[in-house]
């Protein structure tokens, strides 16, 4: 289990540069939810800077940023993937994509200058970026009757929690979908456990904010 309830991304896509010897790295840093999303900015860039030499990329997903990859893309092995996905390490960035493109200036740079410049490539749009810090969620379906909504509301307000829509209502039922942060699940549910009108469903993490 995570130390902290927290990790940091990317409120926004963002861009970046560096020039070395007429050769152009152009970087831009996506937040990204998923392996489909990666693709898809790639297809993106690759399709815009079709006559670019090299699309070189590193990203990393999940609160810990356990799922990553580091990618070439035909420069010499460990010098365009790796320095971009050691700037996500230090900016300890994670749900977060770069890319650099380069375009060749017919000076050939050499292994540590070209893992250089796609490091400061990488670096420039992490500085341009605006990074932000999300909590790490469980979610949950809680279902009570209509006349058990003060208690729910109330053991919500104790935490801080707030639902995350509006609740439903069918067969004198409420539903109401809630996210728990982390740190408080466990306060969360030993309360929920003393309201016996409260049934708790597990449910999976919104696509959109990734979370484990």
């Amino acid at each position: 289990m995570p130390t902290t309830d927290t990790y940091r991304t990317l409120a926004t896509p963002a861009e970046g540069i560096y020039k070395e010897k007429g050769s152009r790295f152009l970087a831009f840093a996506y937040p990204v939810a998923d392996t489909s999303q990666v693709k898809s900015h790639l297809d993106q860039l690759r399709k815009q800077f079709f006559d670019a030499r090299h699309h070189c990329y590193a990203y990393r997903l999940g609160p810990l940023g356990d799922t990553f990859r580091a990618v070439d893309d035909g420069e010499p092995s460990g010098t365009g993937g790796r320095p971009i996905h050691g700037q996500l390490l230090s900016a300890d960035l994670t749900d977060t994509l770069i890319v650099v493109v380069r375009y060749f200036g017919g000076i050939l740079l050499g292994t540590s200058h070209l893992s250089a410049a796609y490091r400061e490539a990488a670096r420039d749009a992490i500085a341009q970026a605006q990074i932000i810090e999300r909590t790490i969620d469980r979610h949950y379906l809680l279902t009570f009757p209509y006349e058990s909504m003060n208690d729910i509301m109330r053991l919500l307000r104790d935490l801080g929690l707030k639902p995350t829509t509006q609740p439903t209502y069918a067969d004198q039922l409420c539903t109401l979908p809630v996210a728990i942060r982390l740190s408080l699940t466990d306060r969360f549910l030993a309360a929920a456990s003393q309201l016996r009108s409260l049934q708790l469903t597990p449910l999976p993490a919104p696509s959109n904010n990734p979370q484990s």
